[in-house]
């Protein structure tokens, strides 16, 4: 009788949970990955770089050294062509539209489970940030593999002409790191991109705490609609404040993801930047880093709000043609 009730509450809870999917969200997160990916991957590259770069005389002697974000774009033109600007192009627009799309649909499925449908429900931060972590958590443990490709794409460097730059494919990465280093080198980077959580979850609560105070002041249900500017507004402002706050988990998780290097973990990483670099080494590639988040998420969600807006309207059409 009592395995017969625990059965009944899983499956009342599993169908209360699927009538709250909305697909919508996870196509309105693909296309504003996928673009923002291919439209700003030069600046995410060039971030990599300078993350990784330890310093003269500690890192790999074939390293390249940059002086800055534009000396880095002369640098990689000059040595390996136009086309040097986009390795790890496919790893980041695959890893980037999955990661959105599949963030976009856990955040919005459990959001919306725990309003039980009622889209002027206000949460809260607690459980926004609750909500944004377990969507972080679901959605990395899918994509890690994809993100250690790209940073390995990312950390080829060309020497000559352009014409004998080699460039390795994704899948033939991800299998070579499969072949050398089994699981584990799939998941590499992982600890670290878990307390990377902590920067979606500070931001999807930024963002939603934002709109709610600014509905409010409006005097205006808390699931309006609103402009594009005010979407993209409450974007830029959300990560800045999450990249101010969690920056340096994505140089660790870099440079354990870095073929030309090899550390005994997470804390070793930290250690020896500490010891080599001080503090500063923990932000590098931070000037590159911000030059590329605000206009990457600015485009991010508002492609993802414009495909929202537009089923929206799709929907609503439709039903007046069932009406009529």
């Amino acid at each position: 009788m009592e395995s017969r009730n625990t059965q009944k509450s899983h499956s009342t809870y599993f169908t209360s949970l699927r009538k709250h999917v909305r697909l919508e969200h996870m196509a309105a997160g693909v296309s504003g990955g996928v673009v923002s990916s291919l439209v700003l991957h030069p600046l995410d590259l060039i971030k990599v770089r300078f993350q990784v770069d330890e310093g003269p005389g500690h890192g790999p002697s074939k390293r390249p050294e940059y002086r800055g974000v534009v000396h880095a774009l002369r640098s990689i033109v000059k040595s390996d062509g136009w086309r040097g600007l986009y390795r790890g192009v496919t790893p980041n627009v695959t890893g980037a539209g999955l990661s959105w799309g599949l963030y976009f649909f856990f955040y919005n499925t459990t959001k919306t489970w725990m309003q039980d449908g009622n889209t002027q429900k206000n949460l809260g931060p607690g459980k926004h940030m609750l909500i944004a972590s377990l969507a972080g958590l679901a959605t990395l443990s899918l994509t890690n593999p994809i993100w250690v490709s790209k940073t390995r794409m990312c950390l080829q460097y060309g020497n000559g002409s352009p014409g004998r730059v080699h460039f390795v494919g994704m899948w033939e990465t991800l299998g070579n790191v499969y072949k050398f280093e089994g699981v584990r080198g799939l998941y590499k980077g992982f600890l670290p991109g878990i307390f990377g959580i902590s920067h979606g979850a500070l931001q999807f609560m930024a963002y939603e705490e934002l709109k709610t105070l600014y509905n409010r002041h409006r005097n205006q249900p808390l699931d309006t609609r609103l402009s594009s500017l005010e979407y993209l507004s409450f974007a830029a402002v959300s990560k800045m404040f999450a990249a101010a706050l969690t920056y340096p988990y994505q140089v660790v998780r870099s440079r354990l993801q870095d073929q030309h290097r090899s550390y005994n973990g997470a804390l070793d990483v930290i250690r020896q930047i500490w010891q080599k670099e001080s503090y500063r080494g923990m932000f590098k590639g931070l000037n590159a880093y911000m030059l590329h988040i605000v206009p990457n998420i600015m485009i991010v969600f508002g492609i993802y709000e414009a495909v929202l807006s537009l089923h929206a309207e799709l929907e609503q059409d439709m039903a007046t043609v069932e009406e009529s």
